[in-house]
């Protein structure tokens, strides 16, 4: 759909030295994310790469607690995002609406 996502890894590869790796490509600030998360839970910042190892394995402890699964993710961190929606509606005759975008920052 060409929409930008964010930087990232999302990888099965959850060696310690693969994620660290892969952190270094995204760039910091990143942030930690649990896998099976939800509600903040398992999401942690790393400012930086000294403080990535201590970041990864509080996210890991949070993320087997919470969810009962280890894995992470790694997005660049966004430190005042926007969250804006858009709803399409369209038909099988090739009708489409829709009913512009509202930001939902603010529920964040």
């Amino acid at each position: 759909a060409g929409v930008p996502l964010v930087p990232g890894y999302h990888g099965n590869d959850q060696a310690p030295e693969v994620l660290l790796r892969e952190a270094r490509k995204v760039g910091f600030p990143i942030l930690v994310k649990a896998a099976l998360g939800g509600g903040g839970k398992g999401m942690k910042i790393a400012d930086s790469e000294a403080e990535f190892e201590d970041a990864l394995e509080s996210a890991q402890r949070e993320a087997l607690s919470s969810f009962g699964d280890q894995r992470v993710l790694l997005e660049r961190y966004v430190g005042r995002p926007r969250h804006i929606e858009v709803q399409v509606f369209a038909d099988s005759h090739g009708n489409v609406v829709h009913l512009f975008e509202r930001d939902c920052s603010v529920q964040r």
